[in-house]
């Protein structure tokens, strides 16, 4: 995700939930600061396998479009409005950056990865990754 997706995603996000994937943030780089190199590798490794906003969305919306799909066809029809409106949310995502998903995985604690690689290098600066770059 590019940092305007990020920032479309934060900006849709209330300041109380930004303020908590932040000091998450926060906090990981302190504890892993008295932590030996393998430590933090590990983590970065961790951070590298981390589900982003968009993989999540786009998993979610994938399995609602199918079940809604297969119960239409299997139970009745009606049943097209669960992948009609699992469409209309993407779009709007797609469109704003936030789509009523998005806030509920946002209180989750999903982060975009702008954030994750935040984190990521920060820790690789605390590894020392960056100590020979002008």
């Amino acid at each position: 995700m590019d940092s305007e997706e990020m920032d479309r995603v934060r900006r849709n996000t209330p300041a109380e939930i930004n303020h908590m994937i932040d000091c998450r943030i926060d906090s990981n780089l302190h504890h892993y600061a008295n932590l030996n190199d393998e430590e933090i590798s590990r983590r970065i490794d961790e951070l590298d396998r981390e589900w982003d906003m968009e993989r999540i969305l786009e998993t979610n919306a994938a399995s609602f479009t199918l079940l809604g799909l297969v119960l239409a066809k299997t139970k009745h029809r009606k049943w097209l409005l669960l992948s009609t409106g699992v469409a209309g949310f993407l779009l709007q995502h797609a469109l704003q950056g936030w789509c009523p998903p998005v806030s509920v995985f946002r209180r989750l604690g999903v982060r975009t990865r702008g954030e994750i690689d935040r984190e990521k290098y920060g820790l690789k600066h605390l590894r020392g990754d960056f100590k020979n770059q002008p």
